[in-house]
């Protein structure tokens, strides 16, 4: 399900922003030079991707690294016909900023 869809409820919200994440995972392994520099960047190996991209939290790495470079959103953005606007919402869905007002607070 495209995030661009707007899906209903928290639960289809995180699983369409997993989604996002799981492509620009599958686009960044599609190019050599950024599946080296992204190990590189995380400390990753292609021995240990795997266990990690099984671990919670992970899918927001990826984006965050997406989001890191513009040349790199833009591209994935237009290769996946998402707004680059729906990957930063995508990321902000996966690791919502902590909110000093709120009464409640995220576990870190």
């Amino acid at each position: 399900m495209p995030i661009q869809d707007k899906p209903r409820g928290l639960k289809a919200q995180r699983d369409a922003a997993q989604e996002v994440a799981t492509s620009a995972l599958a686009f960044i392994a599609a190019d050599g030079e950024r599946l080296v520099r992204f190990l590189a960047e995380t400390g990753l190996s292609p021995a240990t991707l795997r266990d990690a991209a099984a671990k919670r939290g992970f899918g927001a790495g990826v984006l965050a690294f997406v989001i890191s470079d513009e040349a790199m959103l833009v591209a994935f953005a237009a290769e996946k016909g998402l707004d680059p606007r729906h990957v930063v919402g995508a990321l902000e869905i996966l690791a919502p900023q902590a909110d000093p007002d709120a009464v409640v607070r995220r576990p870190m």
